[in-house]
Parts: C-alpha cells; structure tokens; sequence
C-alpha cells in the first residue's frame, strides 16, 4: 500500500461529512435558524479528523519529506498552494466557532456568516480533494522508492495510534489555561 492510500480513503469520509454540512446549509435556509449540535459537529470533524488527523499527516508526513525531494515546479506550486488551503480552511472554521457564539447569544446576523462559512466548506473541499488525488498525490510517490514509501505509511499508523492521546492531551491543557484565567479573573473581581 502506498502513503496516500489512507489519505484517500480519509477524502471518502470528509466527502461525507460535507454532503452532511451542505444539507444543514439547505435546513438552515428553509428553517431560518441553524442546529447548533450540528455545527458542533461540523466543526469538530473538520478540526479534528479533516485538519488535525489528515492534514497532520499530510503536512508533518508526505509535505516534510516531498521537501528533501528535488520536485518540479509544478508540484512545488500544488504542495504550496495545498498548505495555504489548509491554513484558509482552519480560519473559517475560527470564524464559524466565533459566528456560532454570537449566534447563541442572540446575534442573528451571525446565522449569515455561519451560513456562508459553511458554504465556501461545501465549495472548498471538493476542490481541495481532487487537486490532492487527481493531480498531486499520484504524481508525487515516484519521488519515493518502495522503502520510504514503507518508512511514511508506518509513520501514518503511528501518527493515528498517537492521535487521540494527542488530541485529549491538548484539550486537557487548555481546559486547565481556560481554569487558571477564570481563577484569576475570578481573584481580581474578589
């Protein structure tokens, strides 16, 4: 199996979810209100299994070591191009996670911002997916023999097996930040 195996195989799942953001988008529309569980959801599949898991493999795996490689233009342009992606991709999901908290406080004109986050997902993935599988993932594994190719998918399972150890590690730090401010804050109004 190749290195991009998984990454393709994860692409049918995130092609899922976006079908499951697109019909929200279409409730919304029809309803006038969003399903906050919903965006919830939205946000943590696309934070944590499309960014975090599959974008993590891409960039901290298949990214790093393309970079040892002497590659075309070409792809240096995609490979490039594919990590700007992924940077836009976590800023609308900022914004969604920002819009969803006015939103629930009685802003209105956040279900807008919300709506149209979602919709550039619904546009951006796609796209995004067949420029990774289509013109760059294949193209680039004749850069690596069959022994690196081996190293990197060993790597990806490592990369998994570690990933929820990872995940819950950081939300633990953050949540003990988040506790020690709210202590803080707390002592001051005292």
């Amino acid at each position: 199996m190749m290195p991009i195996a998984p990454l393709m195989i994860e692409h049918r799942l995130i092609e899922k979810m976006i079908t499951l953001i697109k019909e929200e988008i279409g409730l919304s529309q029809h309803n006038g209100k969003i399903n906050s569980e919903s965006v919830d959801l939205a946000v943590d599949f696309i934070r944590t299994y499309a960014d975090h898991c599959h974008h993590g493999k891409e960039e901290e795996i298949l990214f790093r070591d393309l970079n040892k490689k002497a590659l075309p233009d070409d792809l240096k342009r995609i490979m490039k191009e594919l990590i700007e992606e992924h940077k836009q991709g976590r800023k609308v999901v900022a914004n969604i996670v920002k819009a969803k908290a006015r939103y629930i406080n009685g802003d209105m004109e956040a279900l807008a911002v919300i709506l149209d986050s979602m919709r550039f997902m619904v546009d951006f993935y796609p796209k995004h997916i067949e420029k990774e599988d289509r013109h760059f993932f294949l193209p680039c594994m004749k850069y690596f023999n069959l022994d690196e190719q081996e190293l990197m998918l060993k790597e990806e399972w490592e990369f998994d097996k570690n990933l929820i150890h990872q995940i819950y590690k950081d939300k633990l730090s953050k949540a003990e930040k988040e506790l020690a401010q709210n202590r803080k804050e707390s002592f001051y109004r005292a």
